[in-house]
């Protein structure tokens, strides 16, 4: 899985992550505001709970280090 995460480009739908085990806080509100995490083979993916299919960002890093990057 190593070289799949090579191309992931930023902005890729989010559904195109097969497998991807996306997660969300147990704090996140009911509206739906919030974000959702998955871990990747050497990155993080991070999309919109509400457009669960979108666009999803990709960061180096475990998801504790983009975690603390966010709340910087």
């Amino acid at each position: 899985m190593g070289r799949w995460f090579l191309v992931i480009r930023n902005g890729v739908p989010a559904a195109s992550l097969i497998g991807a085990d996306w997660r969300k806080s147990s704090r996140s509100g009911a509206v739906g505001n919030c974000v959702e995490l998955a871990p990747l083979d050497g990155g993080t993916a991070v999309r919109d709970s509400k457009c669960p299919t979108g666009p999803a960002l990709v960061f180096p890093g475990s998801v504790a280090e983009v975690i603390r990057g966010f709340t910087r």
